[in-house]
């Protein structure tokens, strides 16, 4: 009796294996193909835009593209006490061939705040980031990034800010 349930069941398998149309093309049928050909034409009417100024492994870098130069792009304000809000006015130059602009500055923290040169700077001028720092609940050293996002390439710039936050009844280091 099991062995011929068994032989049932197997047979019924094979049929059913068999009977399965494993031709996705006769399921498409001529309507779903011009479809599949018609979304091939339309990409290929349709591509994507590429920025030229962004670079892949494989392609040259834009040869007139902006460059944002910094003469220092880290700065250290030493010790400074809890609470205490500081600024330093980062300067660059666009030593490109073509205007820079400058579409966002962030900064890794919520405690640093950007502010940068709004309009387009052109070659050989100079544009400037404000980043300011508030040691309110910080203690210690604190290394501070803000990332520049710019026409340049690469298309993130970074500077830097570092500071000791002193706690409370410290006044740093005797000299």
């Amino acid at each position: 009796m099991k062995r011929t349930l068994f032989s049932a069941v197997l047979l019924s398998s094979a049929l059913l294996m068999g009977a399965c149309n494993n031709n996705k093309a006769a399921e498409v049928g001529t309507e779903g193909m011009n479809a599949a050909a018609a979304n091939a034409n339309e990409a290929a009417a349709n591509p994507t835009v590429d920025n030229p100024n962004v670079t892949n492994e494989t392609e040259a870098p834009n040869p007139n593209a902006p460059v944002m130069s910094f003469a220092v792009s880290e700065h250290d304000f030493g010790d400074i006490k809890q609470g205490e809000v500081v600024k330093h006015t980062f300067e660059f130059t666009n030593t490109g061939k073509s205007p820079l602009l400058i579409e966002n500055a962030t900064a890794s923290c919520g405690c640093t705040t950007p502010n940068w040169t709004k309009e387009p700077i052109a070659p050989g001028a100079k544009g400037t980031i404000d980043v300011q720092f508030d040691s309110h609940g910080k203690m210690g050293i604190q290394n501070k990034e803000v990332a520049i996002q710019a026409n340049t390439q690469p298309n993130i710039t970074k500077v830097v800010i570092k500071t000791n936050v002193l706690g409370e009844g410290q006044n740093g280091p005797t000299r």
